[in-house]
């Protein structure tokens, strides 16, 4: 049995754009430069004909990849958990063992994004976080060695700035 795929309705939001906009956007332009490409006669040599119909053959294949993706995941809408522990969706914020604080959001692999501060729940760090409250210290593997963090605040909301 599979196991299922949570996203955020913030990370599907995106998905589902992404869809969008190339289903109503971009696909129509490339058609249209396809076809003025077609009427301009012999396609084998049609440079222009040839690269549009490549371009549309990548998007064809992006609309396929996100529809089965959007298809195959459960919108998860984050909540509480009366622990005040660490589980799908809350902010985190973690020490380092040089006394670097970070704060993430636990999401679904299909929607990690580092520079957005978005941390996979099947990653290292975001699976020793999981069940975990403020004050836990966990270790997380890693291929350099394990590495100890401590877990220094659990919350709901997103932090300022953030």
């Amino acid at each position: 049995m599979a196991r299922r795929r949570y996203i955020t309705p913030q990370g599907f939001a995106a998905l589902s754009g992404e869809h969008q906009e190339i289903w109503t956007v971009l696909r129509p332009r490339i058609v249209a430069e396809v076809q003025a490409a077609a009427a301009m006669g012999d396609r084998s040599e049609n440079a222009e004909y040839i690269y549009g119909k490549r371009k549309l053959r990548e998007l064809d294949r992006r609309l396929r990849f996100l529809s089965e993706k959007m298809d195959s995941l459960t919108v998860l809408e984050p909540a509480p958990h009366p622990s005040g522990r660490a589980y799908f969706g809350a902010w985190v914020t973690v020490e380092q063992e040089d006394g670097q604080e970070r704060t993430w959001r636990l999401v679904g692999p299909d929607e990690f994004d580092v520079a957005r501060r978005l941390l996979s729940i099947d990653s290292p760090l975001g699976r020793a976080l999981l069940g975990k409250g403020a004050g836990d210290v966990v270790v997380v593997p890693r291929p350099a060695g394990p590495v100890e963090v401590t877990l220094l605040a659990v919350s709901w909301t997103a932090p300022e700035g953030g």
